[in-house]
């Protein structure tokens, strides 16, 4: 019996772009929730974005937010791994040093940033829906530092290797979507927050189902049974799951088809 489901959601939940969850997928994931079933957006998005985007269920949900550093269940928290300060600020000074390279820096509930352009503070705000709080230095923040993602406006394809090679000794690098390249503590990853819900709640990898479409979900993908990976998705992330999809909430209501 599936228990808990958690799923991706640019490239996953969220198709072609789409900034809103349907209409129709939330309110299937209120039946599944008002029958017990666990419900966790698993994603690189930030706790208070992803709240925003879910209405009126949001409360009833679990979240693995900022790619696992921050995971919540119904407004407590049950994991919170922020990055080592030092390291995390050298990180964001490489990345402003980057021509063609915008940076986030995730605290708890609002991110940081200090745009270069006036696309990437309006794609922040406007189209990703962030709260933001905008600094003039990054030394600023004085709360923990969670993520710091990469917003490469000509594709991350084009800088992703400087920071794999520059950090990935040092921090657990992730590739997130077409133009974002996310940086974290090293024990990190979507698999952890997936992990510490487990634990939480006693559930076993055969009573858990995850979605996903890219490198940062493998992790997540690997500690469930039923995983599924979207068919638009590389090779590379295929591999790790046991089931291929092409829509999140039309698997949802075949495996519960009970729920209706």
């Amino acid at each position: 019996m599936i228990k808990f489901v958690a799923s991706d959601l640019d490239g996953t939940l969220l198709l072609n772009g789409a900034q809103s969850v349907d209409e129709s997928a939330i309110q299937y994931i209120n039946k599944l929730v008002d029958k017990g079933v666990i419900f966790a957006p698993a994603s690189g998005r930030q706790i208070t974005s992803l709240k925003r985007l879910f209405g009126t269920v949001s409360d009833k949900l679990a979240y693995i937010a900022e790619n696992g550093a921050l995971v919540e269940y119904m407004g407590e928290t049950i994991g919170k791994t922020p990055m080592d300060r030092k390291l995390a600020l050298e990180i964001i000074e490489d990345v402003i040093e980057q021509p063609d390279c915008e940076v986030l820096v995730s605290g708890e509930h609002t991110a940081y940033i200090k745009p270069k352009s006036e696309e990437y503070y309006y794609r922040m705000t406007k189209v990703v829906n962030y709260h933001t709080t905008l600094v003039d230095k990054f030394t600023d923040i004085d709360e923990d530092i969670l993520k710091i993602a990469v917003c490469d406006m000509t594709g991350i394809k084009n800088s992703k290797e400087h920071f794999i090679n520059k950090w990935s000794d040092k921090a657990s690098v992730l590739v997130s979507g077409e133009l974002y390249l996310d940086l974290m503590d090293t024990n990190v990853n979507k698999g952890r927050g997936i992990e510490q819900i487990q634990k939480y709640f006693s559930l076993k990898p055969e009573e858990c189902m995850a979605f996903g479409d890219n490198y940062n979900d493998i992790a997540m993908l690997d500690r469930v049974y039923y995983s599924y990976v979207m068919e638009k998705a590389v090779d590379d992330v295929k591999k790790h799951g046991h089931f291929i999809t092409g829509w999140v909430e039309g698997t949802l209501r075949e495996q519960f088809k009970e729920i209706r």
